[in-house]
């Protein structure tokens, strides 16, 4: 079997950091995450505002392995990790009071992982 390799530079400098604090910290999450980023960009998740609203609850951080897209609303603050986000979800949670943050931004803001969901 023909093994698939990444060749965007940052997701393969992601898996490598996230992989890092995982053994530096414990935090099993981080690597739970690495795995999911080192699949098929296909396979990605691809979260809307409103699954946020409905599964989430307030000042909550949750974590998407993939792409946030603006579908749904949202009318409570939380903090959204993810990948990318479209325009329009970075507006509806913005707007709403929340924030969002790249994974990069959250590994060191929260080294251990601790009170963060994995949403997908």
């Amino acid at each position: 079997m023909r093994r698939i390799r990444k060749t965007n530079p940052r997701i393969i400098s992601l898996i490598r950091k996230l992989r890092k604090k995982s053994n530096e910290t414990g935090a099993k999450i981080w690597k739970d995450i690495a795995e999911r980023l080192e699949g098929p960009s296909r396979n990605y998740a691809e979260v809307n505002v409103g699954k946020i609203a409905r599964y989430a609850s307030r000042g909550e951080t949750v974590v998407i392995p993939g792409k946030l897209l603006g579908s749904g609303e949202i009318d409570f603050p939380v903090t959204v990790v993810a990948l990318s986000f479209s325009e329009g979800a970075r507006k509806k949670i913005a707007e709403a009071g929340g924030r969002c943050l790249t994974i990069e931004e959250i590994i060191e803001e929260n080294p251990k992982g601790s009170g963060i969901r994995i949403m997908r």
